[in-house]
């Protein structure tokens, strides 16, 4: 039986019931926890050590009603990434690649930063929709196109996730299929694909890490306009 190569992104099922829920909740289980103890392990201090390090970078732009944001940006950061990086495993489910996923992450987070500005800074915000300095003949074209590309910003949150990702498990896997394909006919080219293949995953590691941080840093600059 053919299997098609799109068969990877459906959500995996046991008696009629989605794992989904359950390959979301088992990878966070497996981060370290701290001790009780006054000296934590390396792995637990390499672990304080990256997240102060991004909350801080991450933070940089926002003023101090941002940084009521840290602890929510961080453990979105952190999920994402955990996510990402556990579907390049074998035998392994992507939860990011599904767009509803990634959606449902994305316009909650995308108008609670609409929701802020309109309540704390309305003038502000509703500034955002206006360049100064516009052509009267202009104003109301603006308006209309500053408004949809407003709302288009969670759409594009979620599809560039849901994207980036597939694009790449679908290159992995075509790559890895022509290698057991050639491999009986041609070695010596079945190894060089081989070799294409493990740059590719190299790739699709850096790709993972650098789309969570995308994402986490474009809902900041979301933030930033608003507060």
């Amino acid at each position: 039986m053919m299997v098609s190569f799109f068969d990877q992104f459906a959500s995996p099922s046991y008696l009629g019931v989605p794992l989904i829920a359950l390959a979301i909740v088992l990878p966070s289980m497996c981060y370290p926890t701290p001790l009780s103890r006054w000296v934590n392990n390396r792995l637990i201090t390499i672990q304080g050590w990256f997240i102060s390090r991004f909350t801080n970078q991450l933070l940089l732009p926002l003023n101090v009603g941002g940084h009521k944001w840290a602890l929510l940006l961080a453990s979105l950061m952190i999920f994402l990434m955990t996510m990402n990086m556990v579907g390049l495993l074998p035998y392994t489910f992507t939860p990011t690649t599904q767009l509803s996923l990634n959606m449902g992450l994305a316009v909650p987070l995308w108008l609670a930063t609409v929701i802020i500005g309109m309540r704390n800074q309305p003038t502000v915000a509703l500034g955002h929709l206006l360049p100064e300095g516009t052509p009267i003949l202009l104003i109301p074209v603006l308006i209309i196109i500053e408004t949809i590309s407003l709302f288009i910003r969670p759409l594009a949150l979620g599809v560039r996730l849901t994207a980036n990702l597939t694009a790449g498990h679908l290159l992995i896997q075509l790559i890895a299929t022509a290698v057991f394909v050639l491999l009986p006919m041609m070695p010596a080219v079945a190894m060089l694909t081989a070799t294409v293949l493990l740059l590719l995953t190299l790739l699709e590691i850096a790709v993972a890490m650098i789309q969570a941080y995308v994402f986490v840093l474009l809902l900041t600059l979301y933030l930033q306009e608003n507060v």
